[in-house]
Parts: C-alpha cells; structure tokens; sequence
C-alpha cells in the first residue's frame, strides 16, 4: 500500500465481486490473485485450498460465508478487492461491502443466468450507485449461452449493457474470447495454466458476426455519450481510443455496463476482465460523492479524496481475532496514523489507533499510514462497531450507516456445564459484534438463550462455529422461526407508574397512542412527541421513548417483537421531587402495551421469495407440494431447457425443503429463499402460537 501523500490516486480501485450463488466468484478471484501474482498456486473451491475463502466452515462447504478483502497490483495500478458471499443467508456481507466500494464485477452463469440473488445483489449495488461490470461465466458448460444471459441482464435487471466481448464457441466448444474494441480473439495457453494471452486477428468466418456486434457497442455508446454521439452522427471515423473513454465515461456515471465473458474454472478471460477494471471502473475521487452531516448542526459536510482534509473513515466490519478485535475502516478524507487518537462520532467515543494492517484474506502485512481510498485493518478500537464514523473530533462527521434486513429465523441454545456458561457468553458476543445480522437474547420463561439469523444454513454454520471455534459444549435446539407483532388499529391508554414507599417515591403517568405504520426506524418503531406545555419535562421525554420501544421488543401478547407501529407522547404528569428517569421509562413500558393490546394484536409471519428451477417432468409434482406449503405462485415459466418457478411461501413451511426438493426431482431441482415482507398469519396458526404463551 502506497504510503506518499502525493501518491497518484486515479491508479487505485477498490471493488468487489458480487453473484448469485455457484455463478464462480470465489474461482474468478482465485485466478484473478493467481495472475496478479499474489499467490503463487491457484485455489480451488472443490478442493478446499482457496485462499479467500479461508474459513473451516467455508472450505468444508465450498462456499463462501465472510467477505474476504485483499490487496493487488494490476499494470500499475493498486487495486482493494473484496470477494463476497453469494448465499441469502448472508447477503449482509454484500451490503456492508458495496457500502465501501467504489465498483464491482457481477459474475453471472453462463447457463442459470440472472438468478434469485443476482437481482438483489444487483439492487444492493443500485442502493448505493455502484458502477459495474458484467462477467458471464461458465460458458464452457453444456447449455450456456451468451446471448441469452446477456438478453436477461437487460431484461430482468433494466440495464443498458455494452457488450464488449464475445465468445468463440460454445459449450465443450467454448475456447476464447473476441475482443470487440481491438478485433482481436483472445486464448489462454493451457501449458501456463492460462496467464499466456495469444492473440490473434479475427477467423474470417466470424469477421462479419464481429463487426455487426461492434456496430452495435458503437450504437450504445453514442446514443449516451455525447462526444461519441457527436463522431457517430456526423459518420466520422471512431478509434478504438474513443470507445474506451466513452465506455469509461458512462460506467462511471452508472449509465451503461460493459459485458465481458470467460469460464474461470478453465482459465479463460480473466486478465482482459481485470484491465476492464482498471480502463472502466471509478478511482475513488470519480466515484459518487461521499456526504455526510454534522453530528449536531446536521448540515451537509463533504468528504473529499485529500489527505489534507480532516479525517473521515467508514468501519464496515468487525474481524473477531484471539489477539483483540480488528476494524475494517474505508477512508474518504484525512489520513490515518497508527498511534492517532480519533473520534467516533456514532458512539460520541474517542478511539485510539494501534496497529493497522492491510489484509489478504486471513493474512496481514503492516502498514503506518493510511491516505483516502485505503481500506484497512485497524486493531486498539473499544467501542466502534460496524457502520460507525470515525473522524476528527474537532470537524465532526456522520456518515450514513450500513442497514441490515431482520433476522427470520431462531433457536434455543443451551451451555451443558456451568464452564461452558461462560465461553457462551463470550462466544455470542463475539459473533454479534462481527455479524449485524446475528442476534441473541436471554428468556428468563424458559431460563433458555435464544440465538436468531437470517436462515437454517446462517443458523448452522453458527452452530458449528461454536464447538469449532469457541469450544463451546452446548445443547441446541430445532429452528424456529421469528414471528412479529403489529397492531390492528388505533388506540391510547394512559400509563402509570406510582410508587410511594416512604421517603423517595416514583411518580410517572404519561398517555401513548398508537397506531399502524410501516416504516425503518429502530426496531421498526415511530415516536413523536406532541407534549405542549411542559406537562412532562423534556429530560424525560426520552425516558418514555425508551420504555416504548423495550416494551416491543419483548412484545405484548406473544413475546415476539412489536413492529411497524407509530408512537405518539400526548400527555402525561410529572411531580417535582418523586419523577425520575426510570419512573417515565416504566409508565411509557405500561402506556404502550396496554395501548396496543387495546388497538388489537396481529401475528406476522416471514415471507419468502422462492426461485426454483427442475427439470419439467418433475414441475407438477413440485407445483402441488408448493401449494400445500400456503405458496402463492407468481410466475411459472422456463430457463433454457429448465422449467423456472417464482412463488412467495412462508418460511415456516419450507423447514427441509432441500431434502424434499431432492425427492420430488430425482435431486436435480435447485432453489434459492430470500426474505421478502412480513404478512399476517392464518387465524388457527395464531391461536397456536398465542396458545404457548
């Protein structure tokens, strides 16, 4: 990592690798350090000897479950990677590291196509205006096919795509790639394991295919870059020059989104893939602005790529390591040296600085000094956590966070011995603070701890992670899922809090209305405060907020969570010597639930999106299992020789599906679940559930 403050930033990139599940992100990177010469063997997923992904878990699964961050050069150019997970369960990974990058390359199959997650991965980059690239792959497997991928990119996701490659032949025929902008075809010598690029100029059988597909790059491009259109309308010759920096211009402004392709596992198209990042994705100072507010006079503040400027820096996660917790930080202005003593303004905390790292996968190297765009390892922070801010105390900062979807899923785990009591409590707090997504709670009923994810697999792999990691001995239970509350209506109720013991006492009333609104608050719960007059002091206005919300949390009428409700403070009384804090904070607990409990309570149950794909002889049978799992069917309709079938179903009925999937299809149907809404339960499920409590 470059260290001189007058370093050239416009040869450094930081992206990441972003697909569906199984599209070959972990293979594409692997090659991509391979050719970089960053490791010096080239990983494969099937033998677990990938260097990305690093974990026990990862590797005995063959997928990937953290976001791993490395460190290249490529022709020059410094280059931050991240390769990301592909499975739902942890699409959190996703979020946090698109939040930090400034591109990302969207592998796509070469036969699935535009799958479940390659469109929420895709939105997750919209989210926060990502620049990519789209690299088809796997077009050496039976049944690929190129257009058809690139017909679904632009159909499915509404992208405008610059196709700037395309293959030469397909299937088991699949041996190269033609390069549109140069007419050259490209092959990867196999005696090199494919780092030898031989070109050659085009067959003459296929110059004419290649010169219809360049017309129609150079059509794209004109009809969005004005100085290209300027040359295309007035029939002036057009280089090879004037397409690159016109596909440069509109990837960065997120209007077009160049199309390469390759098959990794074979070794073909990844260098043209990696010099398409360095010609067409964004240094940091071309990439969206990055604008903050001021903690408290909330105006605007922009944050500008100059190690001059005060420090602003981003942590998006949370590396928990035997010899202290690490913290990952995308710096936007300022510098960073180790030993400083910086601010985090999320948390109102001072943090002190102590070794910083630049990583590679599960390796580290050190490094003094970090300038804007650098992505590093941090270790020394006690209080900051993923999404929080840390800048300079003296020009303040908040950055916009990172949001995390709810966890769906649950399951009681309990320590076998009183010695296992203790490594639990550590173990679960560990992993909270590396994953948002994962949560736990105590529940005092059952004298049981109650660990909640983002799926059956999330909820696993945590589960293993304890006896493997932590050493942690306990008895753990099926899982089940997280059901919410909401109210049916309007209502208030009055909530009072009186205590008279003598001396001291606790007086507190205050009257709450409630009502049905979605929305994204914490905890999905709105308050407003109408108080006029000062009937309560607003020192304990807070007070009562805070009660409201701890009280939806442990929810009114079935102890899961109270969401999607509007909170309004419309009176209440104080007494000048026997109100305090905690006196509000119990009447506001009081106000809420017997508010809500008069609006009338609903169940929630989670919702899930469901892509599935088998073969058509099985559709039927697979249709009516769908139906008596409560799905509701939204489209049946076919991926390549594949029937394709989108429903939304609750999670409840989709416990072991995979083993049922693999019955009813011989074991060759696919799916993929994604957590898409909340919606009320059936009447005599609820009374079920309300039954237990």
């Amino acid at each position: 990592m470059a260290e001189r403050e007058d370093r050239d930033l416009s040869l450094l990139r930081n992206f990441g690798i972003i697909a569906h599940i199984d599209a070959g992100k972990t293979t594409v990177t692997e090659r991509i350090l391979y050719y970089a010469h960053k490791e010096h063997r080239m990983g494969d997923v099937d033998e677990g000897t990938t260097a990305m992904d690093f974990m026990p878990e990862e590797r005995a699964r063959g997928i990937t479950i953290k976001a791993a961050v490395t460190n290249i050069l490529w022709k020059g150019c410094e280059i931050n990677l991240i390769d990301t997970p592909g499975h739902v369960d942890f699409t959190a990974e996703v979020e946090r590291s698109l939040r930090v990058l400034d591109g990302a390359v969207v592998v796509f199959c070469g036969f699935g196509g535009v799958e479940a997650q390659s469109e929420t991965v895709w939105r997750q980059a919209d989210k926060y205006g990502i620049p990519r690239i789209c690299f088809v792959n796997k077009l050496d497997r039976v049944g690929a096919d190129f257009d058809d991928v690139v017909k679904q990119i632009r159909e499915q996701l509404g992208a405008k795509v610059a196709v700037t490659q395309i293959p030469i032949g397909k299937g088991q025929t699949f041996e190269g790639v033609i390069d549109l902008i140069r007419r050259k075809e490209l092959r990867f010598d196999e005696e090199s394991l494919g780092e030898k690029v031989i070109e050659s100029d085009v067959a003459p059988g296929r110059r004419d295919s290649v010169e219809e597909a360049r017309a129609e790059l150079v059509e794209t491009l004109a009809g969005e870059d004005d100085a290209l259109g300027e040359k295309y309308v007035a029939d002036l010759p057009i280089s090879e020059e004037d397409i690159r920096s016109a596909l440069r211009r509109q990837t960065v402004a997120g209007r077009v989104f160049p199309v390469l392709c390759g098959a990794a596992f074979r070794r073909i198209g990844i260098q043209p893939l990696m010099d398409a990042v360095v010609d067409y994705l964004p240094c940091p100072r071309e990439s969206k602005k990055t604008v903050g507010i001021h903690p408290k006079t909330k105006k605007p503040v922009e944050c500008l790529h100059y190690p001059d400027r005060p420090l602003t820096a981003l942590a998006f996660k949370i590396l928990a390591d035997r010899h202290g917790d690490l913290t990952l930080l995308r710096l936007y202005s300022g510098k960073l040296v180790q030993g400083d003593r910086v601010y985090n303004s999320t948390r109102d905390r001072r943090e002190r600085v102590g070794n910083m790292w630049r990583l590679h996968a599960d390796s580290r190297s050190p490094v003094e000094t970090a300038l804007p765009g650098d992505i590093v390892a941090v270790g020394g922070f006690k209080f900051t956590v993923t999404g929080d801010t840390i800048c300079d105390e003296d020009k303040p900062v908040l950055l916009e966070t990172v949001k995390f979807p709810d966890t769906v899923i649950s399951m009681a785990i309990e320590p076998k011995t009183n010695a296992d009591k203790e490594k639990l409590a550590l173990a679960l707090q560990k992993m909270a603070k590396e994953d948002p997504t994962f949560a736990y709670r105590f529940d005092p009923e059952t004298g049981q701890t109650i660990v909640s994810g983002m799926g059956e697999l999330h909820l696993e792999i945590i589960k293993h992670r304890m006896t493997r990691e932590y050493f942690v001995e306990a008895s753990i239970g099926k899982p089940k899922v997280s059901y919410r509350e909401t109210i049916a209506g309007r209502a208030q109720a009055e909530g009072r809090f009186i205590q008279q013991t003598g001396g001291r006492g606790q007086y507190a009333i205050c009257v709450l209305a409630v009502e049905p609104m979605e929305n994204d608050e914490p905890g999905h719960i709105a308050f407003e405060n109408k108080i006029v007059g000062g009937a309560i002091p607003k020192e304990y206005i807070a007070s009562v907020e805070r009660g409201a919300r701890m009280a939806a949390e442990s929810g009114v009428a079935s102890g899961y969570p109270t969401i999607h409700v509007k909170v309004t403070l419309l009176d209440g009384k104080a007494h000048e010597v026997d109100s305090s804090p905690l006196a509000f904070e119990m009447a506001g607990s009081i106000a809420f639930k017997e508010a809500c409990a008069k609006a009338g309570i609903t169940l929630l149950e989670p919702i899930m999106s469901l892509e599935l794909v088998t073969p058509d002889e099985y559709l039927g049978g697979i249709l009516r299992d769908l139906n008596a799992r409560r799905a509701e069917i939204g489209e049946v309709g076919s991926r390549g020789s594949l029937r394709l079938v989108r429903a939304k179903v609750p999670l409840s009925e989709m416990f072991g599906y995979a083993t049922v999937s693999r019955s009813l299809s011989s074991g060759r149907a696919s799916y993929s679940l994604q957590p898409c809404a909340y919606a009320p339960i059936p009447k005599q499920r609820y009374e079920e559930i309300l039954g237990k409590f």
